[in-house]
């Protein structure tokens, strides 16, 4: 449950006609905006309205090219991270900024050793480490290395490094597109505990709507690097917040279901991946989107990575428009005309500091002369899968890394595509993409079924599952535990399946 504020507000940060440029593009344009001390302030906006820019210059990151900033009445001139921790303002990025091989005390304290007569004391750090996760909730041993910790439990060690340093302002980025919703709940209960009790600001960036409405006091929407407007949660509903942010009213956010062809595309058998899926399979037709729904560790993921090679399985099979296919590692898959696009473009879909057009033709090199490529072709293959996405960008020459969350999205999809595949695995499709991109992307997955490509869909946003798919099946404990008629199907009925309180039912 949301807690308001109660005192008169008062100005922690103020930005005043801050502009930012780069050499091809004016990310953020005369913006001004004042956060109150102790809110949770929500910051919303397509991918490349400037968010990412502006907690930038707020952490130390970036400088502004024109405007000031004032921080507790005083003018913010950062030069690094390490200045804008001391003036007590920290963020905490979606991609967690961990050291895996190291100790939870070790990352709150990484930088800042305590020391005795010249020596790391680590007792010194291990307490004040428990101190601070205690202050959070929190139970997990200062001592544990953090690559064994969940992401929600690595998120309260981020938060914890950001107490140990006093941080006044604490600026989240997209904290929960990797948890589930207990993870989610556990996560609100820490920020409204920080805001009230410690009087932490927190700046909350996210394109969960439903969520920035739940937790925060305050929204502003910003577009094209440029302030629009600032809302209170009670004024506004999604479809009001998703209008301000893409300047125009959606309509229907999916498009409407077309009917698929029976003949089977893809049979999957009786697949085993060891600690993860046991005797899971189905069948695929032609022009169909199958959804595969499931809680966080119900072996969705581990599934689709090994039907497409990229994990070992210990036994199954899957036949191709009726024939086996022997699918070992990714290369088979590619043969047999099955793309997988991970949920993880940034470490497994894509190269980032590559071009657009070297991500595009990356998986397809064969088809442009390898090893003797063909530049020209290459470059003319990436500009149709851009113009056809929709993918924005000033060339696509352009590295990865410099395009919005939702454009690497787009670029992950064009490299597969490139492939010309029969079947698409599309895991976690949308995730970290604002509102106008997914609608996009909804109606790209859309055609390309029209087309008469077979798509499997797995995500954990069960509204885009009952909008897009034609049925859903239901993972738990590694089994298809259900399928539902996409065009009836409802959350409640995907909810009962997972959490083990229904009986099986098949569509």
């Amino acid at each position: 449950m949301r807690a308001y504020l109660h005192s008169v507000p008062e100005p922690i940060l103020t930005i005043n006609g801050v502009t930012k440029d780069y050499p091809a593009v004016r990310a953020v344009n005369d913006l001004s905006l004042a956060i109150n001390r102790g809110e949770a302030h929500g910051l919303i906006g397509e991918n490349g309205a400037g968010k990412s820019t502006l907690m930038k210059m707020l952490s130390g990151l970036e400088r502004p090219t024109a405007g000031s900033i004032t921080f507790e009445g005083q003018p913010l001139e950062l030069r690094s991270a390490a200045d804008a921790m001391k003036r007590g303002i920290a963020m905490i990025h979606q991609e967690l900024n961990l050291i895996g091989e190291l100790s939870v005390a070790d990352n709150i304290f990484l930088g800042r050793e305590r020391t005795t007569l010249g020596l790391v004391d680590r007792g010194s750090a291990e307490t004040a480490a428990l101190k601070l996760l205690n202050q959070l909730g929190s139970n997990i041993s200062p001592r544990t290395r953090v690559n064994r910790l969940s992401i929600a439990d690595q998120q309260l060690v981020e938060i914890a490094k950001a107490l140990s340093c006093e941080a006044r302002l604490l600026i989240m980025d997209e904290p929960t597109a990797v948890l589930s919703e207990r993870e989610t709940n556990a996560l609100f209960r820490v920020v409204n505990q920080l805001r009230l009790h410690r009087g932490v600001t927190i700046i909350y960036i996210s394109h969960i709507l439903p969520e920035v409405r739940r937790l925060c006091d305050r929204i502003t929407v910003l577009r094209d690097g440029q302030y629009v407007k600032t809302v209170e949660p009670r004024e506004v509903d999604d479809a009001d917040l998703a209008r301000l942010m893409v300047g125009r009213d959606l309509g229907e956010l999916f498009p409407q279901r077309a009917a698929h062809l029976p003949d089977t595309v893809l049979e999957v058998r009786n697949f085993f991946v060891d600690g993860w899926v046991r005797g899971a399979g189905f069948e695929l037709h032609r022009g169909e989107i199958l959804g595969l729904a499931g809680l966080v560790g119900s072996g969705r993921t581990e599934f689709a990575e090994a039907i497409a090679g990229v994990r070992r399985r210990r036994s199954g099979s899957v036949s191709i428009i009726g024939e086996p296919a022997d699918i070992r590692r990714p290369a088979d898959a590619i043969a047999h005309r099955l793309a997988y696009v991970s949920e993880d473009r940034k470490l497994r879909g894509l190269h980032l500091d590559l071009s657009i057009t070297e991500n595009t033709t990356l998986a397809n090199l064969r088809a442009y002369g390898f090893p003797l490529l063909k530049a020209a072709a290459r470059r003319a293959s990436a500009q149709e899968h851009a113009r056809r996405l929709g993918t924005r960008c000033a060339t696509v020459q352009q590295r990865v890394s410099s395009l919005s969350g939702g454009n690497q999205q787009k670029v992950a999809l064009a490299k597969w595509l490139d492939t010309k595949p029969n079947v698409l695995i599309l895991d976690e499709p949308t995730r970290g993409v604002d509102i106008g991109a997914k609608q996009e992307i909804y109606g790209l997955i859309h055609q390309l079924a029209a087309e008469g490509r077979s798509i499997v869909m797995i995500s954990s946003e069960m509204p885009e599952l009952i909008g897009l798919c034609h049925r859903i099946l239901v993972m738990r404990n590694g089994r298809i535990v259900g399928a539902l008629p996409g065009e009836r199907a409802t959350e409640a009925d995907i909810m009962h399946l997972a959490a083990g309180l229904r009986e099986n039912r098949v569509a």
